[in-house]
């Protein structure tokens, strides 16, 4: 677990260790040190800070590695609305990210269209997760792990162009939640074979 702060990423590490069992083997650190320490760095953080942590990062990273990005850029990142999409230069979140770390990292874009409340919840997920990539590895190691997460299926979501249509099914995904006065509105896609 990383943070700005080694203190707050021990706190949340005690949280999940509470939550999961104290047998769950959780380690945290500084973002730094944690990305010096990672084969897999799951990003999760809000749009505003991706830009600026992802270069904070940047001389951390080792060649190797592989970065499943998660961030969507939401308006709510500059204050407006969080069912409306910010217009981004590369394309998507994940574009710009796979512009912000060295070309020896792969990056995939994955859990854009999960729900922090899917997540907390105990018990079987109702959601396909999209997986995009224009690294066959990177794709895999998301797929591998969004299937481990009970009752979520993976989907080939294809090259990383594709994160930018991935990420915007999540302002419609909020819009839903706000019409229905739901929390976990999800997606599943049919017709594909198992």
């Amino acid at each position: 677990i990383g943070s700005r702060e080694a203190n707050r990423a021990a706190e949340t590490a005690e949280l999940l260790r509470a939550r999961l069992g104290s047998t769950t083997k959780l380690e945290s650190a500084d973002n730094p040190t944690a990305v010096g320490q990672c084969e897999v760095v799951v990003l999760t953080v809000p749009f505003a800070g991706q830009a600026a942590l992802l270069k904070q990062l940047k001389p951390h990273w080792r060649p190797g590695q592989i970065l499943i990005d998660t961030t969507v850029p939401l308006a709510a990142a500059v204050g407006g609305t969080p069912s409306r999409m910010l217009g981004v230069w590369q394309g998507s979140a994940a574009q710009q990210a796979r512009e912000l770390v060295p070309a020896s990292v792969a990056v995939a874009a994955a859990f854009h269209n999960v729900s922090a409340e899917l997540l907390a919840q105990s018990g079987a997920i109702d959601c396909d997760i999209l997986v995009c990539s224009d690294d066959d590895l990177a794709k895999r190691v998301a797929t591998e792990l969004a299937e481990k997460l009970p009752g979520a299926r993976a989907v080939n979501g294809g090259k990383l162009e594709n994160a930018r249509i991935v990420e915007s099914i999540t302002a419609l995904l909020i819009g839903l939640n706000v019409r229905y006065k739901a929390h976990s509105v999800g997606i599943r896609f049919t017709g594909l074979p198992l």
